[in-house]
């Protein structure tokens, strides 16, 4: 079967008016028997602003009212979120951007940008100015997290970027660049490969050394990462204009279309072994989001090609298309290590949903 994006679009949509008549206001995680599961009980988890994503972006291009109304209503069981110092972490730009951004992008809600605002100063609140990096995660209070930084952050700072250009502040952007500065110099590999986590001394700055993370061993390749900083890169030159990003996010994207397989499907880390052959379809999700912008912004059209490959992979082997069935794609992985790999998340979704979307001319921008 040939890939058909504008089919594809359209199965997406209806299948997840299916979803939302059965799923109410659930915010989910993944699926268990293609049903979605719910973290509304756990509403500071990173991943909880990626389902009212996707339907802001189905939102946007065909008007579905549950969309926008089962989008408003989770936005609105974030406000919990926000107003807990302990579930404030680094991927504020994750949970509402997606939920607040896009709703005040399309509605113009005072609400939506007053939370997004908020959720902006936090993170900027997160700023090491010792090391210029963002700290990713929470402790118990002893400290132990203070130097952590994550190559996942570059895909939060948009939240930064979108708080400058609301309030013409330039701090936010001005944090937002030292962090991608740091991003480019600590994590990035010569090879275009990245870390997945970096420890920096909190007092001095001075970077201590790296961690595997969820990739597959310390000094691999791990896919998502690989995904998010290409991604990421692209969008802070989108935002900046700064060179150094551009070419940063090529390098980026140049190593993982040489370590594509031939089947198209990537897996969780470019170096693991042959077996057990895990798979990370949100990786690919991913990557085809930052390759098709990359693709616009450098006027490469190898870019875009490789983003369809990765798609094109994705519909024919990956994609769950009935209507009875709540998740889309099939085989995901949290993290190479973990027992359970395999299984739909709600973040491969929601980038396979913004990537077709983009192919079309249909995508409502939120980054």
């Amino acid at each position: 079967m040939s890939f058909d994006p504008q089919k594809i679009f359209g199965k997406i949509i209806e299948k997840t008016r299916s979803a939302v008549r059965r799923s109410g206001e659930k915010i989910p995680y993944t699926a268990e028997k293609d049903v979605f599961d719910d973290c509304s009980g756990d509403i500071s988890w990173w991943t909880n602003g990626f389902w009212a994503g996707m339907l802001w972006q189905l939102y946007g291009a065909c008007g579905e009212p549950s969309f926008r109304k089962t989008a408003e209503r989770i936005e609105e069981k974030l406000d919990e979120s926000l107003m807990s110092a302990k579930g404030m972490d680094h991927d504020s730009g994750f949970k509402w951007l997606l939920t607040s951004g896009a709703n005040y992008t399309l509605t113009k809600s005072e609400a939506s940008k007053n939370r997004l605002l908020l959720a902006a100063g936090n993170l900027a609140g997160r700023f090491n100015p010792a090391g210029k990096f963002l700290r990713a995660w929470n402790d118990g209070g002893d400290g132990s997290a203070a130097g952590v930084a994550i190559i996942d952050c570059m895909m939060n700072l948009p939240l930064l970027y979108r708080a400058g250009e609301l309030t013409r502040d330039p701090r936010f952007s001005q944090i937002a660049t030292l962090h991608a500065d740091t991003a480019a110099s600590a994590f990035v590999r010569g090879d275009g490969s990245v870390c997945h986590i970096v420890d920096f001394d909190p007092e001095t700055g001075e970077r201590k050394g790296s961690r595997a993370g969820q990739g597959y061993a310390h000094g691999s390749a791990w896919t998502r990462g690989q995904a998010w900083a290409l991604y990421g890169f692209a969008l802070s030159y989108r935002h900046t204009g700064r060179k150094n990003y551009l070419t940063t996010a090529e390098r980026v994207a140049d190593y993982f279309l040489t370590n594509i397989p031939a089947s198209g499907l990537i897996p969780v880390d470019f170096l693991q072994p042959p077996t057990p052959a895990y798979e990370d379809d949100s990786a690919a999700a991913i990557a085809a989001c930052g390759l098709l912008e990359l693709s616009e912004l450098a006027g490469k059209r190898n870019y875009h090609d490789a983003a369809v490959r990765l798609l094109a992979a994705l519909d024919g082997q990956r994609c769950d298309y009935d209507p009875a069935h709540d998740q889309l794609l099939t085989r995901c992985s949290a993290a190479y290590h973990d027992d359970r790999h395999g299984f739909p998340l709600i973040y491969g979704d929601y980038f396979y949903t913004e990537a077709i979307a983009k192919l079309i001319g249909k995508e409502t921008f939120v980054w």
